[in-house]
């Protein structure tokens, strides 16, 4: 599975961008997640290597580059090392 691609609730869980999966369903159910420009409306959208995600982060917003489907939610190095800041 940590190839192909994951779930993009899951993916904020993993990435430690949410403190929890249902946070992270939250922020999408509330239309604040866009993935490559689009709007997510459901968090069961898959994210893969590639993909552009933003979200918002404070009092604005963050934009990411996926560069690898983490396998698991590790500690934040490991996280940070899976995407990069647009």
């Amino acid at each position: 599975m940590a190839g192909d691609g994951l779930r993009i609730d899951k993916l904020l869980w993993h990435l430690r961008l949410s403190k929890s999966r249902s946070l992270a369903q939250n922020l999408i159910a509330a239309g604040h997640v866009r993935l490559n420009g689009h709007r997510v409306e459901k968090p069961s959208i898959e994210v893969k290597v590639g993909d552009a995600i933003t979200l918002p982060r404070g009092d604005g917003a963050l934009a990411i580059r996926i560069l690898s489907i983490p396998a698991r939610r590790g500690p934040a190095s490991e996280a940070q090392a899976c995407y990069s800041e647009i």
